[in-house]
């Protein structure tokens, strides 16, 4: 069950903060009795609460008197102060990020092969996504929809997300695809990459009747290739992220003699 302690009120701040409710205007001694927060603590309960702008006092009677503010006012009260705390959070976060980003790198990549994989359609996309910010110079993606999901707009949104980040920060971005891909893919979809892609100079994109496979090839090292569903649901079935020299020095030659051969594509 909710309680004001969920909102940052101590307990003796919300037992005080309550009685008032019931009480009405009262002394600080009279509140320590009906919410049965100490007498050596109370003002400093009062005190708090006014800081929060829960509670009014009249300082011109004697004894001093207090009385809560309207319960809606107040919650709406505490929950702005969350939310300013939340986003004094959110900066330090980003603070240390950005600290943290200078501080770690990556040791200078091994030749030695190394392969891994997601299963399912929302692994396979996190591996995807995941794959697509760590690129630094070039993104290559052949074939149908990339990592198509049971949700496609969901899917293509992030993907796009994803690319057009990489293309802010500079890194080339190829999309190859077969002449019908575009016709096949909802029109919500087709906007996100015709919109927010086809306008940055690092982007192009071309159509070939030859493609046949799934894959993006990321920096010239390293493959991700989509298997699709052995039972042919639409959606994929899993991706097999590799880093062999060899391997990839191969997909490249294929695609540029692909990529010679394909027809630009533009928005409609």
């Amino acid at each position: 069950m909710s309680s004001l302690r969920d909102l940052g009120l101590s307990e003796y701040e919300a037992r005080a903060y309550r009685s008032l409710l019931e009480t009405g205007p009262t002394t600080a001694k009279e509140l320590s009795r009906a919410s049965d927060v100490p007498m050596g603590r109370i003002y400093d309960v009062l005190n708090s609460l006014e800081t929060y702008n829960l509670v009014r006092s009249q300082t011109a009677s004697r004894p001093k008197k207090y009385v809560a503010v309207e319960p809606d006012t107040a919650l709406d009260r505490l929950l702005e102060d969350k939310k300013r705390e939340l986003q004094e959070k959110v900066g330090q976060y980003e603070e240390i990020v950005d600290d943290l980003s200078s501080q770690l790198e990556s040791a200078d990549p091994v030749e030695e092969p190394f392969w891994t994989a997601a299963v399912g359609p929302n692994n396979s996309l996190d591996l995807l996504l995941e794959r697509l910010a760590a690129a630094d110079d070039e993104i290559v993606m052949v074939g149908s929809a990339p990592a198509r999901q049971v949700d496609i707009l969901s899917g293509t949104e992030r993907i796009v997300d994803e690319l057009e980040a990489a293309l802010e920060r500079g890194v080339e971005v190829s999309l190859l695809v077969r002449p019908d891909l575009f016709e096949s893919l909802p029109e919500e979809a087709n906007r996100e990459y015709y919109e927010r892609l086809f306008h940055y100079d690092n982007y192009s994109a071309r159509a070939s009747p030859n493609i046949r496979t799934t894959f993006e090839l990321l920096d010239g090292v390293e493959v991700c290739i989509e298997v699709p569903h052995p039972l042919g649901r639409e959606e994929t079935f899993g991706v097999i992220d590799m880093k062999d020299s060899d391997f990839t020095a191969d997909i490249s030659q294929a695609f540029e003699e692909h990529w010679a051969e394909a027809k630009p594509v533009g928005p409609p």
